[in-house]
């Protein structure tokens, strides 16, 4: 009787190793991707349609419009992993506005405002054997959302010489960026394009959480670093 009980309790042990061993592989074996970041569109002709915008007709008010994409990349690290995983969440739900004044040797973009609601990010990455989604409650809860649901950028104003139709410049942004109710200088690297009758814009801010009075989540089987980088896609459309 003794040896009977002796051999199942092995073979319950045995049992729960694999099994743990399973959810070890399972969650921590590198099963893990996260989309590129974001950047200007591939070929700009796919733009909406509409009379296309050339590099003399830029003066103006400018809109956000559909199609828009905003949100943050940071890199966390689970327990028993020695590389980082890069979290990303997004959010479509973006506005603002701009205008353009001068001429195509020297324009002017001036009152810049770009708000994304936050309240509104979804993770993109995927963890197998991990619901990734559980993440965005948990940063709506430590950021506060519900008393601070927006992130904004502002600009007061900054000189862009487009290039010919269809091409890229690289554009600095030095403006101040508005998290949980907190304002810090920051400087925006993005690339603009003439896409159809839009104009694109995407790039990237890099920020501490904590210069912001968020404090790095530490949860269970995760630790998540302060860095943050912000990204954007925008695209804009001429109202006046």
């Amino acid at each position: 009787m003794r040896n009977r009980l002796i051999i199942a309790g092995a073979a319950i042990v045995a049992v729960v190793t694999l099994a743990g061993g399973g959810a070890y592989v399972y969650f921590f074996s590198g099963l893990r991707s996260s989309p590129s970041a974001l950047g200007l569109s591939a070929t700009p002709s796919s733009a909406a349609s509409g009379s296309p915008i050339t590099t003399g007709s830029l003066a103006g008010s400018w809109t956000v419009s559909t199609g828009s994409v905003a949100g943050y990349r940071v890199k966390e690290l689970f327990v028993g992993q020695t590389s980082k995983h890069e979290a990303v969440a997004r959010t479509s739900t973006v506005t603002g506005s701009l205008t353009v004044s001068g001429n195509p040797s020297d324009y002017q973009v001036n009152a810049i405002t770009i708000t994304a609601v936050l309240t509104d990010l979804h993770s993109v990455d995927s963890v197998a054997g991990r619901d990734v989604s559980q993440r965005d409650g948990f940063v709506a809860r430590n950021m506060n959302l519900q008393q601070f649901p927006n992130a904004t950028f502002t600009a007061s104003s900054v000189s862009v010489t487009p290039a010919a139709s269809a091409s890229a410049v690289d554009v600095s942004l030095p403006g101040k960026l508005t998290i949980h109710g907190i304002t810090k200088d920051v400087t925006a690297t993005a690339k603009a394009q003439l896409t159809g009758n839009q104009v694109e814009v995407a790039g990237s801010v890099a920020i501490d959480m904590t210069d912001y009075g968020v404090s790095p989540p530490s949860v269970p089987f995760t630790t998540v670093d302060s860095q943050v980088t912000i990204e954007f896609d925008v695209f804009l459309t001429k109202s006046g």
